[in-house]
């Protein structure tokens, strides 16, 4: 027999339970767009707790439309190695560019960074941080509705030992630093250049405030690099690169 009250508390119950276990963590990362889902999973892989947040409805960011909603992305040689990891299939183009269906792309990151262990918090954004003793010791949050609603109802927070911004173009989290410590500039994120845009998001990859590390558009955003479009290496090699920087750090 289905009880539809029962079905109320099954819901209810299970998901404040995650939500009491997500909100002290080792990382919260924002936004799970290919970066921030990259990053999840491989730090959830090497043992760390990790709470993914993230403001719209669905995960995956920029990577279902593909390019002007043609729905297959690019990536390059050096990230093949990544989507080994996840299984992901991909049709060589030519020596140096491979496609790869963006629905099965986004599928299979937010499957993988889920069975991994990450706790993913969608309709979620941070509207503030946490600082203590001049390095982020956590994020404060609301419902994504309330936001958008403009209601006076006041937020909650999470404490986490690293902080990662992966909100894409609007480097969200980078912003409210910067704002708020005055401590942090963004230089803003420049033209088209796709070759420029890949390798200079991977390098600049990085910690840009005490606990606070960037990775994929936000890079951009941060150091005034390039945009790139519809092809995404640089964004999976990024999260993996952040990834690798906060667990050395952590451990």
């Amino acid at each position: 027999m289905i009880d539809e009250i029962t079905i109320t508390k099954a819901i209810t119950s299970k998901f404040v339970e995650k939500f009491l276990d997500g909100i002290e963590c080792d990382v919260a990362i924002v936004g799970a767009g290919p970066s921030g889902l990259t990053a999840s999973y491989y730090l959830a892989k090497a043992g760390f707790k990790v709470s993914l947040f993230e403001k719209k409805l669905s995960l995956g960011g920029g990577i279902w439309g593909g390019g002007m909603m043609f729905n297959k992305v690019v990536v390059q040689t050096p990230a093949l190695e990544i989507l080994d990891d996840f299984g992901i299939t991909y049709e060589q183009f030519d020596e140096n560019h491979y496609v790869v269906d963006a629905i099965e792309l986004a599928g299979a990151l937010i499957h993988r960074a889920v069975k991994a262990g990450v706790k993913v918090f969608n309709l979620t954004s941070v509207e503030d941080v946490m600082i203590r003793d001049g390095k982020i010791t956590g994020l404060v949050i609301n419902w994504t509705a309330v936001e958008m609603s403009g209601l006076h109802v006041d937020p909650m927070t999470i404490s986490a030992k690293a902080v990662v911004d992966a909100t894409g173009h609007d480097a969200i989290v980078c912003r409210l630093v910067a704002k708020k410590t005055g401590e942090l500039e963004l230089r803003g994120e420049k033209y088209m250049h796709a070759e420029a845009g890949e390798s200079g998001v991977v390098e600049n990859t990085s910690e840009v405030f005490p606990g606070l590390f960037v990775t994929g558009m936000a890079v951009a955003a941060v150091y005034g690099l390039p945009r790139m479009g519809p092809i995404f290496g640089g964004m999976l090699l990024s999260g993996k690169k952040v990834a690798e920087l906060i667990a050395k750090k952590l451990k």
